[in-house]
């Protein structure tokens, strides 16, 4: 699996009942990362968009790997105040 073949949603953690865990790359709702405000998380998978990602729809556009790193690395998904000695 290469990285550049990963796609990525972001959805309100409210429809994860939608999830078919056999499509996409996480196994459970409990291996989701979920962003600092616990409302919303986000799945992966590889090749075409899975049938039931096209029912959520609370879903954000699709991001590739090096775009969801990027997502991945503010606020709203790092909270970095609770690093100690680190002080925002």
């Amino acid at each position: 699996m290469m990285n550049e073949d990963l796609r990525y949603v972001i959805f309100d953690y409210a429809e994860v009942d939608k999830i078919d865990f056999n499509e996409v790359l996480e196994t459970s709702p409990e291996t989701l990362r979920l962003s600092v405000d616990g409302l919303k998380t986000f799945v992966k998978w590889i090749g075409e968009e899975p049938v039931c990602i096209s029912t959520l729809t609370s879903k954000s556009i699709i991001y590739s790997n090096e775009e969801m790193l990027d997502i991945l690395d503010n606020p709203e998904w790092s909270d970095y105040s609770s690093i100690s000695g680190n002080t925002i």
